[in-house]
């Protein structure tokens, strides 16, 4: 019994035992470079836009195992226009935001009419999104690059060497203090959290597992979340940028874990033809995975052009596979109805490490590629395998 839940403890916590050997791999393979604070704060800012798209993206993969192949050409639309409104047009800010926002949920709900209530396939109409978006893009921007100079905006969604949450806490000394403070809190709220929620567990007589794996657990995370907020503090801080992504991955690790809607796309996922005998209305569970899907691609629209401080037509290329491969990575099944926010997130973080481990050893770009491809091979290949074992 207990080899039994041992298999099945290294089978759940799989990703992360990885996660944590291929960092190890690169602090020995770059001296310890890529655990600088520096590195660690361009990690976060340079894969902001996996961390949201991947959010979304398993939404869609949810339903069954389905994918979005044109978020990529969204952000890229989405980064054009707004730059278009805030630049030439000199719209407000906080206006051209609504707006770019509403953009990427009118381009979502139009490729999910089709999707959900004429059962194209997916992949035909987001192939056909890929291809429209990237070319809606060179004619906006006229194939030039649009250099962004808001100010506001490039310090609020993260872009430029200032775009940092303010230390108000008064730090001096070399330690960002409200970065620092941030990680205690996180730390002190998720024991609150997990120790409530055993509790609660075990008034109700549930089955509330290993209490030992549990404190296990606790230790690890909290260790995690401390040593990244010190390495934050003694750089410049939280990053803007990370605000955003702490916001997306909050939001729907709640909505997918806690609420009613969330657990249908897990329902659509794992048995279509019953869930709809249920009465739930699965056509507009497609509706709302790829809707949400464009509106989360245009914030990770906004967070790329402040990044980047301009608009291009080259931009969000490939964006859709690192989404897709994090999602996978993460723990996410290609059949659809199993996957989770924290295991994409996990997902997210190990193809950014590998992407900056890499860099830092001066690997070749063309290799760079072939890595991520077979890590994302040997992903998909282990779900397959463990689903055909446990049938």
């Amino acid at each position: 019994m207990d080899k039994a839940k041992l298999k099945v403890g290294i089978q759940k916590y799989t990703m992360i035992i990885v996660l944590l050997l291929v960092t190890l791999f690169f602090t020995w393979g770059t001296q310890g470079k890529i655990l600088l604070p520096q590195n660690i704060t361009n990690l976060i800012s340079q894969n902001a836009y996996v961390f949201v798209l991947a959010t979304g993206m398993l939404l869609c993969i949810l339903t069954g195992g389905n994918i979005d192949l044109s978020v990529g050409s969204v952000v890229c639309f989405v980064g054009a226009v707004g730059g278009v409104m805030m630049e030439k047009m000199h719209l407000p800010v906080g206006i051209a935001i609504v707006l770019m926002l509403l953009l990427g949920a009118v381009i979502g709900a139009w490729q999910a009419f089709w999707i959900a209530f004429l059962r194209i396939p997916p992949f035909i109409v987001t192939l056909s999104g890929m291809l429209v978006f990237r070319g809606l893009s060179n004619v906006v921007l006229g194939g030039q690059t649009l250099p962004i100079k808001s100010e506001a905006f490039i310090k609020l969604f993260g872009g430029g060497a200032n775009c940092y949450v303010p230390d108000f806490l008064g730090g001096g000394d070399g330690l960002n203090r409200v970065a620092m403070a941030v990680g205690v809190i996180a730390c002190v709220a998720y024991i609150f959290i997990t120790v409530h929620g055993h509790m609660n567990r075990v008034k109700k007589g549930y089955e509330t597992g290993n209490v030992g794996a549990m404190y296990a657990k606790m230790i690890v995370i909290c260790a995690v979340i401390l040593f990244v907020t010190v390495k934050l503090a003694q750089h410049k801080g939280i990053p803007t940028s990370l605000v955003w992504v702490l916001i997306v991955v909050l939001v729907y690790g709640y909505i997918t874990s806690k609420t009613t809607v969330g657990r249908y796309f897990y329902a659509v996922g794992g048995n279509e033809k019953a869930t709809k005998l249920s009465g739930i209305n699965t056509d507009m569970v497609y509706f709302i995975a790829y809707t949400n899907m464009g509106f989360l691609a245009a914030l990770a629209g906004m967070l790329t052009i402040a990044r980047l401080t301009s608009a291009q037509p080259t931009y969000g290329q490939n964006y859709e596979m690192d989404a897709i491969g994090s999602c996978f990575i993460g723990g996410a099944s290609a059949y659809g109805g199993v996957g989770t926010v924290p295991g994409v997130i996990v997902g997210a973080v190990l193809m950014g490490i590998i992407n900056q481990g890499m860099s830092i050893m001066g690997t070749d770009q063309n290799m760079q590629k072939v890595v991520k491809g077979l890590v994302l091979l040997a992903a998909v290949i282990f779900d397959v395998v463990s689903k055909k074992k446990s049938e």
